[in-house]
């Protein structure tokens, strides 16, 4: 990647003038059997469309606080990368009566609803299915998002040293930190470019994160990230490895 890269958002952009079409997540689920492969570029598009959702249609701004009720899924990836491209701050399972909005899987509804500004659910169902019927107090991420553009320009540049992220194990980082953090840990785990890092580590905290998605996308690599990896079979780790030619695992 760049050196002068310094947001999360500016990894993803490199990554795309790189090259568009490689890998970039391959997300399985083993307690439903979902098997999902995004390209840098379609990764990319989906950061669009949902940074275009957070800036336009629930009005966030720079510096705005998002509670990130979600599990380690490549939908949450999207939301950590629409975040950054806007300016405002993830914070990965935060309370959520003291965010400006709340991102909610289908588990945590109930604790979400105390968040008194945007509300939007995940029914993080396969490809991204919606929910039967939308919960109440709450916008349907997979109703919203596919009418929203494929390209998004922020309303205001993010600056570098605000923060970005706020995470167990790492506090809160802005994005030039997070960056030089998930380069020192690509260096640490032996990624580079074609990597191919499989994790099984949840997204509740910095190492599980990094390992999930910063790391890879700062290398140039690519993440195999699995959700419910304990429901494999014996053996089934294994062949995962082999059959996605993983490089470096975090379990």
């Amino acid at each position: 990647m760049n050196a002068t890269d310094r947001t999360p958002a500016d990894l993803l952009r490199s990554a795309l003038a790189a090259d568009p079409g490689r890998p970039l997540i391959t997300f399985y689920d083993d307690a439903t059997g979902e098997r999902v492969e995004l390209s840098v570029a379609t990764f990319a598009n989906w950061v669009a469309k949902t940074a275009n959702l957070l800036q336009d249609d629930l009005a966030a701004q720079p510096g705005d606080r998002l509670a990130l009720l979600l599990p380690a899924h490549w939908q949450t990836a999207v939301w950590l990368l629409a975040c950054s491209s806007v300016g405002v701050v993830a914070d990965v399972g935060g309370d959520p009566a003291g965010a400006d909005l709340v991102v909610s899987g289908p588990d945590v509804l109930d604790a979400a609803r105390a968040c008194s500004g945007e509300r939007v659910a995940l029914a993080l169902r396969p490809l991204g299915g919606r929910f039967p019927q939308t919960p109440d107090g709450f916008v349907d991420y997979a109703v919203e998002v596919p009418s929203q553009g494929d390209r998004f320009a922020p309303y205001a540049p993010v600056d570098p040293d605000e923060p970005a992220l706020t995470v167990a194990g790492a506090g809160e980082l802005t994005g030039a930190e997070l960056v030089e953090r998930a380069r020192a840990d690509a260096a640490s785990l032996g990624l580079d470019a074609g990597s191919r890092l499989l994790s099984g580590l949840s997204y509740e905290t910095w190492q599980g994160l990094s390992s999930g998605l910063y790391a890879p996308l700062a290398a140039g690599g690519s993440v195999v990230l699995c959700r419910h990896l304990d429901q494999l079979a014996d053996g089934g780790l294994d062949k995962r490895v082999e059959d996605e030619r993983v490089t470096a695992t975090a379990t």
